[in-house]
């Protein structure tokens, strides 16, 4: 059960923050500011590409690795395939994981490591075997680690990554959840310069503004009511999140929800894009989980009886254009079997800041609802 007293007690929320999550939700804004000027300092601002690349090959461990692939991805659209390499190995550690190029990989394409550790001897390995295949390979790593001598060793560009301001917390537990931008940043000043993607340095600094205006919005200090992040993870409390987005720019912000729920606060969550989020879950609401599913007398004692899972429809919105949106459809089927719906739209801006908004809050949220969670135990 979630302890709701403790989201309006900052002093309580700060001392059941061992691991400073909340503080690396409110820090993603500095971070995006130092890896732009990391990334002027490399020299990402200059460049003068020859061209667009055939593909872009992207590889990281950890959640923030991943969210990297899959927002640029959908940012780059149909501009040029984005493939995440997907790490193996006996052990999700430094010195288990391996990473291996497609074999179709040569010189018209791009390879992009981003690493909060940097200890990875299997990225080294594929920073030169990306040189040997002719890819160019661009790293963002913590400065003065073994990876950044493997890339430059193979003749690669190296961004190094955007530290905290604090840094007596250890970024290890999730790699902190502003590792995200710092990771992200530089190369979004790469692509921004290859055209795939646009982001120029204005765009990224609002980016920051953004993440700023919205930490202060769902900030501990700020009481549930008004409060946009413990609202939803008050709301998720004991529930199955079915996390349905729409519009590219929801998608990836969506699917790194579900992902942080069960890292931070081992809740399990499914996340599917509309309008196929409906038939996809469609029957689960029909079933067991839907709200109104008690076929028993409604009004006998439950007090000494276990807690049942409902589903709760999460819906996340990019506000897409042409006016065609299932949102109508999805809170048609959600209250239809009795099951509630949260939303969440961002305000004006560009797709790079609804997608600023849309990660900050729930990050916040399932960073809350760890700490309530845990705290109960």
């Amino acid at each position: 059960m979630l302890d709701e007293s403790l989201l309006d007690d900052p002093e309580a929320l700060a001392l059941a923050d061992r691991r400073s999550l909340l503080r690396g939700a409110a820090e993603a804004g500095a971070r995006v500011r130092t890896g732009l000027r990391h990334s002027a300092d490399a020299g990402l601002t200059e460049l003068e590409p020859d061209g667009r690349p055939r593909g872009v090959l992207i590889a990281g461990p950890g959640t923030a690795a991943t969210c990297v692939a899959d927002l640029l991805g959908a940012l780059a659209g149909a501009g040029c395939p984005v493939t995440r390499l997907h790490p193996t190995g006996v052990a999700a550690a430094a010195g288990a994981l391996r990473w291996s190029l497609p074999g179709w990989a040569g010189s018209v394409d791009l390879l992009l490591i981003a690493t909060p550790d940097g200890f990875e001897p299997g990225l080294g390995v594929l920073a030169d075997q990306a040189y040997r295949r002719g890819c160019t390979v661009v790293a963002v790593a913590p400065p003065r680690s073994p990876l950044v001598e493997s890339v430059e060793g193979a003749h690669g560009l190296t961004v190094p990554m955007a530290s905290p301001p604090h840094d007596e917390y250890d970024e290890g537990a999730t790699a902190g959840l502003d590792a995200l931008w710092a990771l992200l940043t530089p190369l979004l000043v790469l692509l921004d310069r290859t055209g795939l993607v646009t982001a120029p340095t204005d765009t990224l600094q609002k980016v920051a503004d953004r993440l700023d205006s919205t930490a202060e919005r769902c900030g501990p200090a700020i009481a549930t009511y008004s409060n946009p992040a413990k609202t939803l993870a008050a709301e998720l409390d004991e529930s199955l999140p079915l996390i349905w987005t729409e519009g590219p720019a929801a998608g990836p912000p969506g699917r790194r929800f579900a992902a942080l729920l069960a890292e931070l606060a081992g809740r399990a969550a499914l996340a599917a894009e509309l309008p196929e989020a409906l038939p996809a879950h469609g029957t689960l609401l029909a079933g067991n989980l839907a709200a109104g599913a008690d076929p028993d007398d409604f009004f006998r004692d439950r007090v000494e009886e276990e807690q049942v899972l409902r589903a709760r429809a999460v819906l996340l919105r990019d506000r897409p254009t042409g006016g065609l949106s299932a949102a109508p459809a999805a809170r048609e089927l959600a209250l239809g079997h009795g099951t509630a719906i949260s939303e969440l739209e961002p305000e004006e801006g560009s797709e790079l800041e609804s997608i600023a908004e849309l990660i900050a809050v729930t990050d916040f949220a399932a960073v809350y609802l760890a700490l309530a969670s845990s705290s109960r135990s």
